[in-house]
């Protein structure tokens, strides 16, 4: 069965519609809204090492949301990939885990551990099967 790429799909949109919802970051998206998305921080400027007060809960909003936009397309061409060659290439199957390992090592009370890391063991064993 082939629907890895069909998972990150699904995730991308859940974590993406998650993100602007009122459970999330709702307000954080109501008040870029409010600036029309053209400037939701002072880049640089926000930056500590310049003396910058970094606005913690914008920045966790854009990187939720932009997280979900950017799994879509992975998901995508995961489901290409996956339809052409009827199977994930070992390389793509170890980066994936690595990455989600790192995220399950920072931030262990999340998607990457419930979701993300029995993913990577599922495309794993799956691999090693065929």
């Amino acid at each position: 069965m082939k629907n890895n790429g069909n998972i990150l799909i699904s995730m991308g949109i859940a974590h993406t519609l998650l993100s602007i919802s009122p459970f999330a970051f709702g307000k954080q998206f109501i008040s870029f809204k409010n600036q029309l998305f053209l400037k939701i921080s002072e880049g640089l400027l926000e930056f500590p090492l310049l003396n910058g007060q970094m606005n913690y809960e914008n920045f966790a909003a854009f990187w939720f949301f932009y997280f979900g936009l950017l799994l879509i397309p992975l998901g995508i061409l995961l489901d290409h990939i996956e339809k052409l060659n009827n199977q994930i290439p070992r390389g793509f199957i170890w980066v994936y885990f690595i990455i989600v390992l790192i995220g399950v090592y920072m931030i262990p009370f999340s998607g990457m551990t419930f979701l993300m890391l029995p993913h990577a063991f599922y495309m794993m064993i799956k691999r090693v099967k065929t």
